[in-house]
């Protein structure tokens, strides 16, 4: 029997691309076998949410281009689908909320645009909990997403869709955002690789938490992929100020293959002293750090100053002010609060004095923020880069519509770096007993996302190789 992984729907991003350009491999063909994949198994996985019309069209100009000898874009022809948080120009982009439901842009959001110039070709759109805010994929609209190894469990979220279908081999990449660990914990749930940058590193132009909110410096904009190598090439197209977000600095992109891992200072984080992992994620942890050890890292158990009150600092933003964003984005969408898809957010809208800030309270927030940060940079600094969980327990089942699949404790290992600001990525590590990937988490100071795919890049190359889930139960759910 011939398996499914050795099917080019489950090559690399940086495969795909090159058998495209030699001619190898037509964009038509690829963008088939996606579209094929996505009506046999998305009804089980309920991962792509929306097709764009003209994606056939679209391959069809890039196998023409190819034959012509023109000039080619580093993602020539490899089909994509993008989270609907991301507007996109002709598909409906629904944000996840009611008022959006049939609403159809006029202009790409900023990396849609960047990576529909470097070729690829828009497949269609991945599922998202309602404007991103929560660990699980569900919405009113389309419900859960579920994870292609069980499908009873959460694929986690926000960007659990982007997640389920690269791992599925329904699209070659997805472009995901990150608020508190949205491209980080269901990288680890559904085995596949993903980074969250640099804070003011990739516009977020056209994304519905827009640039300039009271938490702007969490919402992060990355790539999700099925290799380190596509991560890097991707980054690559998506970075850099694009003249409309003002948050985003003018920094370039270090390549990768210039880092030598050999003497690297290495941070190994095991427990954050807010929610102890289970012991098959600690063993994964335990045994990158291993694999890190043999190529020379100079690793060293130890727990970052500050880094115990991440839940507290995350979570106290949204007491003091935060939710008003929140508010102000159901009204322009004309979505009503008492049909906001989060039970967390709808009770917090529904208190008293909700809608008020408290300019005292917010000062001290900040302060408090403020200090946090300067802790933990200050201890960073020790370190060239840090290995962690990515989350205390592997992938959950399905929680009630509404309701996060873990406690907000459990996220704090991803939630301290949006804080925080740094570079961020997960490669597979391990799998849990019960079937599921564990993830490892790569952690680096600001602007060094070279040293954390470098990183990542030995551990996917030491590691077993990506196995994907069994199909075969798919067509039944």
């Amino acid at each position: 029997m011939a398996n499914p992984m050795d099917s080019p729907a489950h090559l690399s991003t940086t495969a795909q691309a090159a058998l495209i350009r030699s001619g190898e491999l037509a964009s038509q063909e690829l963008v088939a076998l996606y579209l094929d994949r996505i009506q046999r198994f998305n009804p089980a996985l309920n991962a792509v949410v929306a097709l764009a019309e003209d994606a056939r069209e679209r391959a069809k100009d890039a196998d023409q281009a190819v034959a012509d000898g023109g000039s080619l874009g580093p993602l020539h022809g490899v089909p994509m689908t993008i989270k609907d948080c991301f507007d996109t120009a002709g598909t409906v982009s629904t944000w996840g909320t009611l008022g959006r439901k049939d609403f159809v842009p006029g202009a790409d959001a900023t990396v849609v645009g960047r990576l529909k110039d470097a070729g690829a070709i828009l497949l269609g759109k991945t599922n998202t909990p309602e404007f991103t805010l929560s660990f699980e994929t569900h919405n009113r609209m389309h419900g859960f997403t579920n994870n292609p190894f069980d499908l009873g469990r959460s694929p986690g979220g926000s960007s659990g869709g982007a997640a389920a279908a690269i791992a599925a081999g329904l699209t070659s990449f997805d472009i995901g955002t990150d608020y508190g660990g949205s491209i980080r914990v269901p990288s680890h749930a559904c085995g596949t690789v993903g980074i969250k940058p640099t804070s003011g590193s990739v516009p977020r132009t056209g994304l519905c938490l827009p640039p300039g909110m009271l938490t702007d410096f969490l919402s992060h904009a990355g790539p999700m992929a099925r290799s380190v190598a596509d991560l890097e090439l991707i980054l690559s197209v998506i970075w850099g100020p694009d003249g409309l977000d003002t948050r985003i600095a003018p920094v370039p992109l270090a390549d990768s293959s210039a880092v030598a891992l050999r003497g690297l200072r290495c941070a190994v984080m095991m427990d954050n002293g807010i929610a102890r992992p289970d012991d098959e994620t600690l063993a994964v942890v335990e045994r990158a750090e291993g694999i890190l050890g043999e190529a020379g890292l100079k690793t060293q158990r130890d727990r970052l100053d500050g880094v115990e009150e991440t839940t507290s600092v995350g979570s106290d933003f949204w007491a003091v002010g935060a939710h008003a964003g929140v508010r102000a984005l159901l009204e322009e969408a004309g979505t009503g609060v008492e049909d906001y898809a989060n039970n967390w957010f709808r009770s917090f809208a529904k208190a008293p004095g909700s809608g008020d800030i408290d300019g005292g309270a917010l000062t001290r927030q900040l302060a408090r923020f403020e200090g946090y940060r300067r802790r933990m940079q200050q201890h960073m600094a020790q370190y060239d880069v840090l290995i962690s969980p990515v989350n205390a327990h592997p992938a959950p089942l399905h929680p009630a519509p509404g309701d996060s699949p873990f406690p907000s404790t459990d996220a704090s290992y991803t939630e301290a770096y949006d804080l925080t600001g740094w570079p961020a990525g997960v490669v597979r590590g391990g799998t849990a007993s019960s079937g599921v990937p564990i993830g490892v988490q790569v952690v680096a100071n600001p602007w060094r996302e070279d040293v954390v795919l470098a990183v990542m890049r030995h551990l996917e190359g030491a590691l077993p190789a990506f196995a994907g889930p069994d199909e075969s139960g798919w067509r039944e759910a």
